[in-house]
């Protein structure tokens, strides 16, 4: 399975840069990350031993049982949502969290990041859609909460994340996102670079859109087991 990992891996580097290249930006400034929850230790290593270095998990008591089990220089981001009653015990894990999703949560993050000497850097998930069953900031509420998350001293506000709606049209909300950021950044006057966007499905179209950061998981491990 290892090699079928590594050979999975490699294709998927080969065309997000592609992809990069078709939209005319430099494939340096794509990251592959590698989701890997539901999946043990085990099959990660594969992947680390196919030189990836970047992964993300859902849920902050899978990554406990979990990082401790693989290489110390590994990164870990948080892409699940983020429950506040774990704040502490997600910081020391992860250095970034793509999944902050309202003023109260981040405030929350910053208090606790303050208290252990930490600054992770987090992403401001936005939900496009406004679908029922997705956390996040709505597009049009998030200018007005805006001057408020720049005031947090111990987080490094690095860009917006989005989930979108499943169905034809994602590079609708791909490029919705990126015209959001760039909306935001001319009302605030700071550089929000990252763009978390695109998962195994899609991650193509949301690198030609603009992604600095893309999610995938399956592609690289297979179907995950229902649980």
């Amino acid at each position: 399975m290892r090699g079928e990992i590594a050979a999975n891996l490699a294709e998927i580097r080969e065309r997000a840069d592609a992809a990069a290249c078709r939209a005319k930006r430099d494939p340096g400034e794509v990251e592959v990350m590698v989701v890997s929850k539901t999946f043990p230790a085990e099959i990660v290593q594969g992947a680390v031993d196919a030189g990836q270095t970047l992964f993300g998990e859902n849920k902050v008591q899978e990554a406990e049982g979990k990082i401790p089990g693989l290489d110390a220089g590994l990164r870990w981001h948080l892409i699940g949502h983020l429950q506040r009653n774990k704040i502490r015990k997600a910081l020391p894990l992860f250095e970034a969290v793509h999944s902050l999703d309202s003023l109260k949560l981040a405030r929350a993050v910053d208090r606790v990041a303050g208290e252990m000497g930490l600054r992770p850097q987090v992403y401001l998930q936005v939900n496009l859609g406004r679908e029922e069953s997705k956390h996040g900031f709505q597009d049009d509420a998030l200018a007005a909460v805006l001057d408020d998350l720049l005031t947090l001293e111990h987080v490094g506000l690095v860009g917006l994340m989005c989930i979108p709606p499943a169905g034809p049209d994602v590079r609708r909300w791909f490029s919705a996102l990126r015209d959001l950021r760039d909306d935001l950044e001319v009302r605030s006057g700071m550089k929000l670079p990252g763009l978390s966007m695109g998962m195994s499905h899609d991650y193509e179209t949301a690198i030609e859109e603009g992604s600095t950061i893309v999610r995938v998981g399956s592609a690289v491990f297979g179907a995950r087991s229902k649980r």
